[in-house]
């Protein structure tokens, strides 16, 4: 009864965590397939690519310790 409002908020949280997870994930797949494709990739792209792998893993490892499931 006390504790409805934090969970379904705790919920709610933890779904745009994982729709934010996908979309970094996409991302850093998309930057490193355009890395891999470069004759001579620039440093900025290098530095994109390596930017998203971060962010990716980061938002991962923060997912990982919230035991969040995926809903499938």
């Amino acid at each position: 009864m006390f504790f409805r409002k934090k969970k379904k908020l705790r919920n709610k949280f933890n779904d745009s965590l994982i729709e934010e997870l996908e979309q970094l994930k996409w991302n850093w797949h998309n930057q490193k397939s355009l890395l891999e494709k470069s004759v001579d990739p620039s440093e900025e792209v290098i530095a994109q690519t390596r930017l998203a792998e971060v962010k990716y893993f980061y938002l991962f490892r923060e997912v990982k310790r919230r035991n969040v499931r995926l809903k499938r």
